[in-house]
Parts: structure tokens; sequence; C-alpha cells
């Protein structure tokens, strides 16, 4: 039998993760950054750039870390379904508010996510993004999503999917929430650049150990 025809439907939303990033987020990653350039060039005057760069800059991460939000949720739920498909599994989910309280929660970590996008005031900013990150955070800690490593002092923990990824979105929610200061202090844009390029190095492990793990399960080749 061909192996396409004989996936499941728990296979094909395995790869709605994986395949949304590369058709939708890498590519306006890509273009995100290039704004950034055409921004720092237009402020050191290298470039005579019209103002709206800035802002076609700032849109573009606004939809980057939203998608990625957004993405890291359905990974999740993926997580949460393969178990309950397999219920010998020993992460199998128990107690009959549990699942409810989760859907809870990943609503509240998208609602805070598009919250970032109105609230002005920096408490409110800040309090929304680490409500995000949280709430990401204590999703993936329950025992339905896989984790390569949670002790931090392994080798194992550094190349986990996970926690690349766990660490890529927090800097995400960062750059999102701190975007008027980063405008405003120079600190703040160096520290941004900085988070910067550590992200692309992020997004690039990302998707070497996000293939590496869809092999490891079977779900490619």
């Amino acid at each position: 039998m061909d192996p396409i025809e004989a996936m499941a439907p728990l296979d094909w939303l395995a790869l709605l993760h994986p395949v949304l990033m590369i058709l939708f987020v890498y590519p306006v990653v890509g273009a995100t950054i290039r704004l950034g350039i055409l921004v720092r060039e237009r402020r050191l005057d290298i470039n005579p750039l019209p103002p709206t760069v800035g802002t076609e800059h700032v849109d573009h991460g606004r939809w980057v870390t939203t998608g990625t939000v957004v993405l890291v949720l359905v990974a999740i739920l993926w997580s949460f379904l393969a178990t309950c498909a397999n219920p010998q599994s020993a992460g199998a989910a128990t107690g009959p508010l549990r699942i409810p309280g989760l859907l809870l929660v990943g609503a509240g970590a998208l609602g805070s996510c598009l919250a970032l996008w109105r609230v002005r005031h920096p408490a409110l900013r800040a309090s929304f993004a680490l409500l995000c990150w949280a709430a990401l955070l204590a999703l993936g800690a329950q025992p339905e999503v896989w984790r390569l490593s949670d002790n931090p002092l392994g080798f194992d923990f550094w190349r986990s999917h996970y926690w690349s990824g766990s660490l890529l979105v927090g800097l995400l929610l960062f750059s999102m929430a701190a975007r008027p200061e980063i405008q405003q202090r120079p600190r703040l844009r160096k520290l941004h650049v900085t988070a910067a390029f550590l992200m692309a190095v992020l997004l690039a492990v990302q998707a070497i150990t996000g293939t590496r793990d869809l092999l490891t399960q079977g779900l490619l080749g």
C-alpha cells in the first residue's frame, strides 16, 4: 500500500505545524529581517528610505510572533490528541476538569498574544507577554507533550526541539512587547539586534531538530 494513503488523520495533523511554519512563518521571518536591516540603514542615513519601512518591520514582527504562538498551540494540541488516541500511554490525560482547564490556558495564551496588538501601557504589554509565555510553558509541561529532556545540565536539553522553541517564543514575545522602548532607547535596540540574531539561529535549530523528531517518530520516510 502507498505510505501516503496509509497515513492516519493524526499523522496529517502532525505535519500541519512544520508545514505552516515553512510556508508562512519562515518567509515572513525573512522579510522581517530584511526590513530590520533597512530600518537600521535609514536610521544611520545610509539609505534614504521612507519612514513606513519601520512600520512594516513592526507589522511583520507581529505576524511572526502571532503565527508562531498559534502553531505552537497546534503542535501541543496534536500531542494531546495523539496521547488520547493511545489510552495505554503513560501520559494519558486524567480527571474530568483537566482538559477544559488546559483549553482555557490555551485560549489565554492566544488571547494574551492578540492583546499585545492593542495594549499600549508598558506594564500591560509586559504582563500579557509573560502571561502568554507562561501559559505556553504550562501547556508544554504536561506529560502528553514529548520533550527530549527536562534536565538543563544534560546535553539532550540543549538539543531539544521543545526547549529551543520555548526560548524562541519568549524572545519573540519580548520583542513584540518592548517595541516602543526598542524604538526609543539605543541600549534596547542593541539588545533587540542581539536577540534577533539569536532568534535567527534558533529558527535554524528548530528546522533541524523538528525534522529530526519527525524522522525519529516515523512520520517521515
